[in-house]
């Protein structure tokens, strides 16, 4: 890019980079766009960017950089006023210069005949007007990346050296380069220079950047390193893609690619192979085994779905022969899954059911007892709402006993994160009803946003009495969230509880589930939960799509209703706001509420109201059109047809109208 000038300041590319040693892949794109946009925010506070400036942010495993375009060499001049004392402060009686005004101007190294006087509202006022020489990038340029770094969100730092400076990895080099020019400073202990190094292997030697714009292409060109980390994974993704070849699904979802990403500088994608018969194993451990512990991608039959014998990795290093490398990472897989194989073996030597006492030495939480406790708990829970929900209460109360069996299991002391997957397996190898297996298998989902609900009514009965019990023995012992602090995932529980029971229609209150589950912690009042699931009913709906008025308009007459009926009281309210009358009942109804107050304050209702005792003519047929409207809308709300049920009101539209026009509301009488 040509450096563009003014008069006043120069205009270029800004580039910062930090190399270090490798960063955390897991963290390693958060820590990147924190950085830039820390950066960038921090130089257009302070009027350093352009208009029209963009921002390319870059991250490797050994790197931070960030490239901002029509940056300032210097910030423009600023007019500056500030307020002083008033003029009857500043000045005595024979208008001479008071202390006040005297100090004021002291302060700003000024005269006082330099002050300016001017009305405001509040009075005459002295005032100090001045211009402030804009802020020199070079001046402020590592302090301002110093402090992005500080901000990065990174949970532990570490020395190196016999320094005292702290950060994520070590740091080796730095360069901040506007345009072709260096600006010479420190940070972190490490001098500024024009000098990084490319890839560790593939190109050891140093590699000078001129200028700030030349960067992303040198580092590919002469480095090996893809410094853009959208394009190292979308070069990944591509590779992968070819390399699976016809026939073949890739298995690898956002989070397996982004680390992946994460962990190379120079991709290379390599193939490899493993014995058909680890395919009887579950899908989910051969899956597991290869993403979660070695980031190998898993390839599946498009046809069929099922698993194919083969994987693929990527390499940081690209090389001719690369036989080694794949025979490396085959024989690591073969390991890997024979461990697998060997717990999976091992475990089906052991029903389940003769498992369930163990859970007795499993503490779930200190203040809540251990898994044994608790699978009673869910027990009882989960008998209790198949009743509620027409499912056979004894096989979700099975299910629920044998819920948590397999966390002493080998395989899921191996991988934590097959927990309940394993328990269906094991169930269906012991002979357990199919809806038991099921049940045990889904129980914990939904696990993430997005995740599938548990399917059949077994299922959902026994996850939602092992979310419920989670719910309300944490609030029973204060471990409510508070802000951004979750440890239990609690809002996830909530959340879950609501989609299984809305996106099932199930004829379930969360208000009499709170307090069920709460029912098997003595002394404690589920108040907080229900307010709690009324904060996620809310969230939720709105994600939805509804308006603030309109969930507001259902979730302020209660929830003590099912929860599932929510939807449709949501569209009957929206559909009441298209009526031509809605707008005027919306109006008298404030009135109408005030003037209820007032009358429930003095124990009134209209209840006891006495159509004998009414003389005007616009009360009677507001009561009497009160009474057939109110009549004929009950049947319909009891039929839930509350789309009917709201736009049965608008009939009283003109005898409200009449009403307020007609009758003086506030005499004594």
């Amino acid at each position: 890019m040509a450096r563009g000038k003014s008069a006043k300041s120069a205009s270029a590319s800004l580039l910062v980079e930090v190399l270090t040693e490798e960063l955390p892949p897991k963290a390693l794109k958060r820590l990147s766009d924190s950085f830039a946009a820390a950066l960038t925010e921090d130089l257009g506070q302070h009027d350093f960017l352009d208009a029209g400036s963009a921002v390319h942010a870059f991250a490797t495993p050994r790197r931070l950089a960030v490239l901002i375009t029509h940056v300032r060499e210097r910030a423009p001049d600023k007019p500056v006023e500030l307020s002083g004392p008033s003029v009857k402060v500043g000045l005595d009686a024979g208008g001479n210069p008071t202390q006040a005004l005297l100090g004021f101007a002291r302060k700003h190294g000024v005269d006082v005949a330099k002050l300016t006087r001017r009305e405001t509202p509040k009075g005459e006022f002295f005032f100090y007007e001045a211009i402030a020489p804009g802020g020199r990038l070079d001046a402020v340029l590592s302090t301002k990346v110093e402090t992005a770094l500080e901000k990065l969100p990174v949970p532990k730092v570490m020395r190196w050296g016999s320094g005292d400076t702290e950060f994520v990895r070590p740091v080796h080099g730095l360069i901040m380069l506007h345009g072709d020019r260096l600006i010479e400073h420190d940070v972190l202990g490490v001098a500024s220079s024009k000098r990084t190094f490319g890839h560790r292997f593939l190109a050891p030697e140093a590699i000078n950047i001129p200028r700030a714009d030349d960067y992303e292409k040198l580092l590919r060109d002469k480095g090996h390193v893809i410094a853009r980390f959208a394009a190292r994974r979308e070069e990944i993704i591509s590779a992968l893609a070819r390399a699976a070849g016809k026939g073949a699904a890739v298995i690898a979802g956002d989070e397996l690619l982004d680390e992946i990403t994460s962990l190379v500088e120079w991709p290379v994608v390599l193939e490899g192979e493993f014995d058909p018969r680890f395919l009887d194993l579950p899908r989910e451990c051969l899956v597991l085994s290869m993403q979660q512990h070695q980031k190998y991608v898993p390839l599946s039959d498009t046809a069929s779905g099922r698993l194919l014998p083969r994987f693929l990795f990527v390499s940081n290093i690209a090389t001719k022969d690369a036989s080694e490398i794949v025979r490396g990472n085959e024989r690591v897989l073969h390991a890997r899954l024979s461990d697998a194989r060997f717990f999976f073996d091992q475990d089906r030597k052991v029903r389940l059911e003769t498992r369930v006492p163990r859970l007795g030495n499993v503490v779930y939480h200190n203040k809540l007892g251990t898994q044994l406790e608790r699978v009673k708990r869910i027990e009882l829970l989960a008998g209790r709402i198949a009743r509620a929900i027409g499912a056979n209460p004894l096989l979700a109360e099975r299910a629920a006993e044998l819920s948590k069996a397999d966390l002493v299991t080998e395989m899921v002391g191996e991988f934590p994160e097959l927990q309940g997957i394993m328990g269906g397996y094991y169930a269906h190898h012991d002979g357990e009803p199919e809806d038991v297996a099921t049940a045990i298998s889904a129980h914990y989902r939904p696990r993430f946003a997005g995740d599938g609900l548990p399917e059949g009514k077994v299922s959902m009965a026994v996850a939602l009495a092992d979310k419920l019990d989670t719910l309300a023995g944490l609030f029973s012992i204060g471990e409510h969230p508070t802000g951004d602090r979750d440890p239990f995932a609690l809002r996830r529980a909530a959340l879950g509880v609501i989609r299984i029971i809305v996106e099932n229609e199930l004829p379930l209150s969360l208000y009499e589930l709170s307090s069920a589950a709460f029912e098997l912690f003595p002394a404690k009042t589920p108040v907080e939960l229900q307010h709690f699931f009324i904060e996620r009913l809310r969230g939720y709906f709105l994600e939805r799509g509804y308006s603030a008025n309109e969930v507001e308009a259902v979730l302020s007459a209660g929830t003590q209703a099912p929860a599932s009926l929510i939807p449709r009281q949501l569209e009957a309210v929206r559909a009441f706001a298209r009526l031509p009358e809605a707008e005027s009942l919306a109006a008298a109804n404030k009135r109408v509420a005030n003037l209820l107050k007032q009358a429930q304050a003095k124990g009134e209702s209209f209840a006891n109201a006495d159509a004998g005792k009414l003389k005007e003519p616009a009360e009677l047929a507001l009561f009497t059109e009160l009474k057939t409207t109110g009549d004929s809308a009950m049947g319909l709300y009891e039929r839930g047809d509350y789309t009917g049920y709201l736009s049965t009101f608008a009939a009283l539209k003109r005898p409200v109208d009449d009403f307020f026009d007609s009758v003086m509301v506030m005499v004594d009488d």
